[in-house]
């Protein structure tokens, strides 16, 4: 599973500035790792499984945004931050040493079993050349999401596109899963585009932008 480099740098700035207290939690916080764990359980619960079973993945989408927003009181900012990490797909990342020395690091993700249903229910066919298989694209979301955050706090210098082309050359020899395809980065370019939107536009969704994807692949 491959992730963009704009992902790594947001992901380590994450693991730098945030510490590591990774606990179930009954009441949550108004904090990263509150919204963390409140996504992820929502994610994961039967609640949104009736849900999914209703409305469209892209419908999916938009709620789960939906609650982020709530979530944190408005502050599109934080829910951004929170639904990159509410929506990754695997629980580390495995680096790569001299010697071959491989070194499995932790993301902050929910309990396993948590993480395990979450994976199971997030949406996954949002585009329409999705793969019909058990996974999709389930892996673009914290695509979007990440580089909305990036555009939405840092637009005016174009951060996602500078750490980019300043991690490329340190991921090709440290990242065991590092690069990207075009679908990747056409994701993170949708994301670009939607965090720089909302800040004018606090009711767009994420489908108003997402379904820029499929005008990209028509031919009159």
């Amino acid at each position: 599973m491959k992730t963009s480099k704009p992902i790594y740098a947001l992901i380590f700035f994450v693991l730098v500035f945030y510490n590591s207290r990774l606990t179930a939690q009954e009441q949550y916080e108004k904090n990263f790792y509150g919204g963390l764990f409140y996504l992820s359980n929502y994610i994961a619960s039967d609640e949104f499984e009736v849900f999914k079973k209703e409305k469209s993945d892209l419908e999916q989408v938009d709620y789960i945004f939906a609650k982020a927003v709530e979530f944190f009181e408005e502050d599109i900012s934080e829910a951004l931050l929170c639904l990159t990490f509410s929506t990754l797909p695997y629980y580390h990342i495995e680096l790569r040493f001299l010697f071959g020395t491989r070194i499995n690091i932790p993301l902050p993700s929910p309990p396993q079993k948590i993480f395990e249903r979450r994976l199971k229910n997030l949406p996954k066919e949002f585009f329409f050349d999705s793969a019909k298989d058990d996974f999709g694209d389930k892996d673009k979301l914290a695509h979007f999401f990440g580089n909305a955050f990036l555009s939405y706090n840092f637009g005016w210098f174009n951060l996602s596109k500078f750490m980019g082309i300043f991690v490329e050359q340190v991921e090709e020899g440290l990242f065991v899963n590092g690069g990207y395809s075009n679908k990747d980065l056409i994701t993170n370019h949708l994301g670009e585009l939607f965090g720089t939107c909302i800040k004018n536009n606090r009711n767009l969704k994420p489908s108003d932008v997402l379904k820029i994807y499929q005008l990209l692949f028509f031919r009159i």
